[in-house]
């Protein structure tokens, strides 16, 4: 894989649910076919820049999520290109078996966009921190998934779900982080982008881990540790070639996301994994089978070690179990 060049000490910093919210006005001005639906969360979930401009080609369902999708899907089948928009919780959390149904099954035009997912979500507590939708979202079929990293990918990935013109499923977050990437940044479908190159260990990541996971491989270059980082941001399809690639290249990948581990990206990659004949050791890092709890996402990220350092204590400790 050639290295992604990126912005090593970024000034600005974003929520992801804000690239989504630019691309779907920019959507809506290239294509009046483009409408959107709300489930009474407009604002937070920036589709209001859409109702604002677009009042006819948005319908607000209310705190519906079920009917949310089961309207975007009729209004998908008569032409039109529709994107759903509500916190990951409620969507998919809630009306998951109309996305199913409805939406895939039907094979209709609909992106599902998730805001506020994870537990960078932070003081909004256990009951609204989506930890396993990328494995609910994963299990479709007739779905693409992007978690993208910063604002600029969200665009891009908001962008790239419109034009495979089928269900597709985008992850942002209500966190601002840095925007590290530039506008040259690759993205595309079953896509990864190498933004640091090592031997001795390739840290898997998505979405807000993405940036911890580059601040960690300083620390670790310091150590002595040479690491890899890629940004895993197209969960399905996933990039097959890329995971192949730095097995066989360090023996050793180590996956970081703010998900359960179970169903989420590490265990997209483990299943690649096994299509290819390696001795590669993977160590899967994110959520371990529990509910979390309210907090900043800053003490959140610490506590179950998901920040820089977390992933920089969990990869040290791989690479001295794994390479002596």
């Amino acid at each position: 894989m050639e290295k992604t060049k990126y912005i090593e000490s970024p000034e600005e910093k974003k929520a992801t649910r804000d690239g989504f919210g630019k691309a779907l006005l920019e959507l809506g001005e290239k294509d009046p076919n483009v409408w959107a639906l709300s489930a009474d969360l407009s604002g937070s979930t920036r589709t209001e820049w859409f109702a604002n401009r677009f009042p006819s080609r948005f319908v607000q369902a209310g705190v519906a999520e079920q009917n949310m999708a089961g309207v975007a899907a009729g209004i998908a089948s008569c032409g039109k290109r529709v994107f759903i928009s509500g916190f990951g919780e409620f969507s998919p959390g809630r009306n998951w078996e109309q996305i199913r149904v409805s939406i895939c099954y039907n094979d209709v035009p609909v992106v599902v966009h998730a805001s506020h997912t994870g537990i960078t979500v932070g003081p909004d507590g256990a009951s609204h921190q989506i930890l396993e939708d990328i494995a609910l979202m994963r299990s479709l079929p007739n779905i693409n998934l992007i978690a993208p990293s910063d604002i600029l990918q969200a665009k891009k990935a908001t962008h790239l779900l419109y034009e495979q013109n089928m269900p597709g499923y985008l992850r942002t977050s209500r966190e601002k982080f840095p925007t590290f990437s530039s506008e040259e940044t690759p993205m595309e479908l079953g896509g990864s982008n190498l933004f640091e190159d090592g031997d001795d260990v390739a840290i898997l990541a998505c979405g807000p881990m993405l940036w911890q996971s580059l601040l960690a491989a300083r620390n670790l270059k310091s150590k002595g540790i040479s690491a890899s980082v890629v940004d895993v941001y197209s969960l399905k399809p996933l990039d097959n070639k890329m995971v192949e690639e730095m097995a066989n290249k360090t023996g050793l990948l180590v996956t970081a996301e703010e998900h359960q581990v179970s169903g989420g990206m590490g265990s997209a990659v483990a299943e690649a994994l096994t299509a290819h004949k390696t001795d590669a050791v993977l160590r899967r890092h994110g959520i371990y089978n529990r509910f979390c709890e309210s907090g900043s996402a800053a003490e959140l990220m610490r506590k179950y070690k998901l920040d820089a350092a977390g992933i920089e204590e969990i990869v040290t400790e791989e690479v001295k179990k794994n390479k002596g």
